[in-house]
C-alpha cells in the first residue's frame, strides 16, 4: 500500500486542464518531491490530495482510503500546512497548538505533551512572543508543527520555502530532515536545491502533467551526460585545443571560450586522453573538475527542452 496513490487524477477550471490525468504513487515513509515551475499545478493537486477542492476526474488516495471533497475520513491521516499560512497573531504558539489539537478532539493530557514535543521540534520551545511579532520563518516552523499536532501519516508541504531568507529556508528543511521515516512527506516546490537536499523521489510537474518520476539518482543516470571544466594557465583557450577536443568520440559537446565545459559519453577515456592532448599541444593546466550532474540539469531538459 503506498501512502499516496493518485489514479488519473484531473482537475479543469472552464474547459482549461490545471491537472491533466495524473498518476502518483507515493512510498510510505519517503520524502517525495512534487517539483514544477510556478502555475504547474502543484497547490491544485495537494487541495484535491487533503479534500479541500473537488477533483473533475480520477481518485486519490490516502493509506487505503479514498479522499472525497469535503469529506472529514482522511482528516486524522493527513497534516497540511499551505503556500500561505494563516495564523491568530494575537496567539502564542503554544495556545496556537492548543487551539489546532482540540480541533482534532486530542485529550488534553496528551495534547500538552504532543505540543511540548513539537515547539522542540521546529525550535519553537520556550518562545513566550505572541505569533504577530514573528519573523517569516517562525510562522512556517510554527506551520510545520501545527500539521503535525494529529500524528498524521502523511504531511503536505505547499511551497513551505519559497518566501524565506536563506537562515530561514535551512531551519525548515533541517526540520523536514528530521521527519524522515516517521511520516511520509509530500514536498511540493519550485527550489531545486531543496528537493535534491532532502526528497528520496521526484516527480516533475508541468502544465499540469506529470513528466517522469523517479529517485533521484536514477534521473541523473537517465537524463544526464558527465561533465568536465577545463580551464588553461593564461586564461586564453586555444581554438587548435577546442577543434581537437571536438574530434574525440568520447565528447558529446562542448560550452565556453576561456573555460570549457565538455559533456562527455565516457569519463574514464575523457581523464586520461584530455592531459594527454594538453601535453601534446604544450598547454599548461590551470583547473580539471568533473562537474556532477544537477536536478536542474534534469529539469531543464524536460520542462524546456534544453
Amino acid at each position: 500500500m503506498f501512502a499516496i496513490e493518485t489514479n488519473n487524477l484531473t482537475k479543469s477550471f472552464n474547459g482549461f486542464k490545471a491537472v491533466d490525468d495524473l498518476c502518483l504513487q507515493v512510498p510510505q515513509g519517503s520524502v517525495y518531491g512534487f517539483l514544477g515551475p510556478n502555475g504547474a499545478g502543484k497547490t491544485t493537486t495537494i487541495k484535491m490530495l487533503t479534500g479541500l477542492s473537488k477533483p473533475t476526474g480520477g481518485k486519490v488516495t490516502i493509506h487505503g482510503k479514498e479522499v472525497r471533497f469535503g469529506s472529514l475520513k482522511n482528516r486524522e491521516d493527513i497534516g497540511y500546512l499551505p503556500d500561505v499560512p494563516y495564523f491568530y497573531d494575537w496567539m502564542k504558539p503554544a495556545e496556537y497548538l492548543k487551539f489546532s489539537g482540540e480541533l482534532f478532539s486530542i485529550e488534553s493530557k496528551y495534547l500538552n505533551k504532543r505540543i511540548e514535543y513539537l515547539l522542540d521540534l521546529v525550535g519553537l520551545k520556550g518562545v513566550k512572543k505572541k505569533i504577530g511579532g514573528f519573523s517569516r520563518g517562525m510562522k512556517q516552523r510554527l506551520g510545520i508543527a501545527q500539521a503535525l499536532i494529529n500524528e498524521p501519516k502523511v504531511i503536505l508541504l505547499d511551497e513551505p520555502t519559497s518566501a524565506l531568507d536563506p537562515i530561514g529556508r535551512k531551519e525548515v528543511m533541517d526540520i523536514i530532515t528530521q521527519l524522515t521515516q516517521t511520516v511520509t512527506v509530500f514536498f511540493s516546490t519550485h527550489i531545486l536545491s531543496d528537493i535534491e537536499r532532502v526528497c528520496d523521489r521526484v516527480v516533475i510537474l508541468h502544465n499540469g502533467k506529470a513528466q517522469i518520476e523517479d529517485s533521484i539518482l536514477n534521473l541523473r543516470q537517465k537524463y544526464t551526460k558527465p561533465a568536465i571544466m577545463l580551464e588553461v594557465e593564461n586564461g586564453i583557450m586555444p581554438e587548435i585545443l577546442i577543434q581537437t577536443l571536438k574530434q574525440q568520440a568520447w565528447v558529446e559537446s562542448i560550452f565556453g571560450d576561456d573555460e570549457l565545459k565538455i559533456f562527455v559519453n565516457n569519463i574514464t577515456a575523457a581523464q586520461y586522453e584530455i592531459t594527454g592532448i594538453l601535453k601534446e599541444k604544450g598547454i599548461g593546466l590551470k583547473k580539471f573538475s568533473i562537474l556532477e550532474p544537477t536536478l536542474e540539469d534534469i529539469f531543464l531538459k524536460v520542462v524546456k527542452g534544453k
